[in-house]
């Protein structure tokens, strides 16, 4: 009897404990869509990875063109000229390659660099937030759909734009481009 007393008494207690928590939720991603500097981070990435794109697209048509001048002399060059030809042809594939390989390590650590004093100060004005209003988790709901249902009112998104001074009516947009360069 002692025993099923006190394994009540757990229940119970445990069962408090968690009505007593505040569970909140926000959308990481749209909040920080939102803010003016990822906006002008996104920009600046973008023209970055224009230039490597420039430079991509400068060598491969340098490739096309060196590819089309050796089919149409390979039928009059000697084997040796061949060689040459082809080593040189694999040689400038092999750098677009490195360039590429390259160009997308830049642009990812650019990128990185660009957004991580972004996210933090989105992660500094969600604590204030939720310290203020008395939450004691905050979800990610921006992460694999973690969250399956929610009541609006717990969404902390515009309380987090305030903070921030975002305003409510700014449109959230998506990037315009992954930053990478295409192949």
């Amino acid at each position: 009897m002692k025993k099923l007393f006190i394994s009540f008494a757990l229940i119970l207690l445990t069962s408090l404990s968690f009505a007593q928590q505040k569970i909140g939720y926000i959308n990481s991603e749209e909040l920080i869509m939102s803010m003016p500097e990822a906006k002008k981070a996104d920009a600046e990435i973008n023209a970055y990875a224009k230039t490597f794109q420039d430079q991509l697209a400068s060598m491969q048509k340098e490739l096309e063109t060196k590819y089309k001048t050796y089919t149409d002399g390979v039928k009059t060059m000697s084997e040796a000229m061949k060689d040459v030809k082809e080593k040189e042809l694999q040689d400038l594939q092999n750098r677009i390659q490195s360039t590429q390989q390259s160009a997308e390590e830049k642009i990812g650590t650019k990128r990185q660099d660009m957004l991580k004093p972004i996210t933090e100060k989105a992660d500094k004005a969600i604590q204030a937030v939720a310290k203020e209003k008395g939450y004691t988790y905050i979800l990610d709901a921006s992460v694999n759909g973690v969250i399956i249902y929610a009541t609006p009112t717990d969404n902390i998104i515009e309380d987090v734009k305030t903070k921030l001074g975002i305003p409510k009516t700014a449109p959230v947009t998506a990037p315009t481009s992954t930053g990478t360069p295409k192949k």
